[in-house]
């Protein structure tokens, strides 16, 4: 029994090790490519900016900072297209329209708005910019504690990643979202090394046209 006992212990403390070393890692390897200086992010294919779940035909206040923080990269000429990834896996949960419907409130033209209805994860919503958007090049918007893995997922998928953090107040629920994040950040290197496709995937979509096409 002591033996057992033990291994057991061994297999904890190695499993420790292991999930919190390939979050330090995800985070050590992308951190430089979070950029806090508007002036000093390049110009790039497109902002992809990250739902963050609604509230009624709102967006909800973390999705709204990073709204707002897209907007202004808008603004700014980083891109002049916006790539809204999000849920639309149900009619009555449609991020993605309250994305642009909140874009568009604020003056950008609902041409340059592009929305990705099968964004159900980070991870799906990096592989469908790339082989359904075509990006090669993007920044990506969400709050800090969310960039390192959706930054590591876009190296992982070779495209050339920026992330642009939106304000990060204290949200409800904070504490159990950064420990679901340690977790989840070990799921996507996982994810990252075997390179599944996402859930749904369709025809291509040209990002130097009109975001219109996306439009349902």
């Amino acid at each position: 029994m002591k033996k057992i006992i033990i291994i057991l212990a061994i297999i904890f403390i190695v499993g420790l090790i292991l999930v919190f070393g390939i979050n330090f890692y995800v985070k050590f390897s992308t951190k430089k490519k979070i950029i806090s200086d508007i002036n000093k992010i390049p110009q790039v294919d497109c902002i992809l900016i990250l739902g963050a779940g609604i509230d009624g035909d709102r967006p909800s206040l973390m999705l709204e900072d990073r709204l707002k923080a897209g907007i202004k990269l808008y603004d700014n000429n980083i891109s002049q297209k916006i790539v809204m990834s999000g849920d639309h896996g149900r009619k009555e949960h449609d991020e993605v329209n309250i994305m642009k419907n909140y874009a568009m409130e604020l003056d950008v033209p609902s041409s340059d708005i592009f929305m990705d209805h099968a964004g159900f994860s980070t991870y799906e919503s990096m592989y469908r910019l790339k082989h359904i958007f075509g990006a090669k090049s993007v920044v990506i918007v969400s709050q800090k504690y969310h960039l390192y893995r959706s930054l590591y997922i876009a190296r992982s998928l070779g495209l050339e990643a920026y992330g642009y953090a939106a304000e990060d107040i204290k949200y409800f629920g904070n504490t159990n979202r950064e420990i679901r994040e340690i977790l989840a950040r070990d799921k996507d290197f996982i994810k990252s090394i075997y390179k599944p496709k996402s859930t749904y995937l369709g025809e291509t979509i040209d990002l130097t046209g009109s975001g219109d096409v996306t439009n349902d």
